[in-house]
């Protein structure tokens, strides 16, 4: 197994959340917008030290994600790595199509509305039912939800997202 170097920028893309089974296999809390699209990943960086683990297999049972990781043979083994994130090299993930991007890269984007008035920065999302939402933080720490629109323009060169917003809404 390669260790990809120490200048890695690391992507978390679920935690070890659980046991299922005798066998050493874990239930895993995805981060992933399709919950099983952790398991494209053949191997998993675990914890603060990156520790790689190879996935055997893994799927979905009763709506869980479970894996079998290499070296992980019984509960014992398995009960040890409860807690750990799972993360990946940036550069393992997909390039995505025009016009889409990870959350990870719209954080920190500045955000401007139509007239240029500026509005904040990104400092989080969050998954709602009908629209993404940006959390966007003016310079006076006050935070703002806007939803994320067909209609919201992204400039990645320039780190900044526009869209249709008053401050005053």
């Amino acid at each position: 197994m390669s260790t990809p170097p120490e200048t890695a920028e690391w992507v978390p893309l679920g935690r070890i959340s659980g046991l299922y089974g005798v066998r050493g296999a874990v239930k895993v809390f995805s981060y992933t917008e399709e919950r099983e699209g952790i398991l494209d990943h053949a191997l998993w960086y675990l914890g603060v030290e990156h520790r790689p683990v190879a996935v055997l297999s893994g799927g979905l049972q009763a709506g869980a994600v479970i894996a079998q990781l290499r070296g992980v043979q019984d509960r014992e083994a398995a009960r040890a790595l409860i807690g750990q994130e799972i993360t990946v090299p940036a550069e393992e993930l997909p390039l995505l199509p025009e016009g889409e991007y990870y959350w990870r890269d719209l954080i920190g984007m500045q955000v401007i509305n139509h007239t240029g008035q500026r509005l904040g920065q990104v400092k989080n999302l969050l998954e709602t039912g009908a629209n993404d939402v940006l959390v966007v933080q003016d310079e006076q720490g006050a935070e703002t939800l806007i939803p994320w629109t067909a209609d919201v323009q992204v400039d990645a060169v320039q780190r900044r997202i526009v869209l249709d917003w008053e401050k005053d809404w």
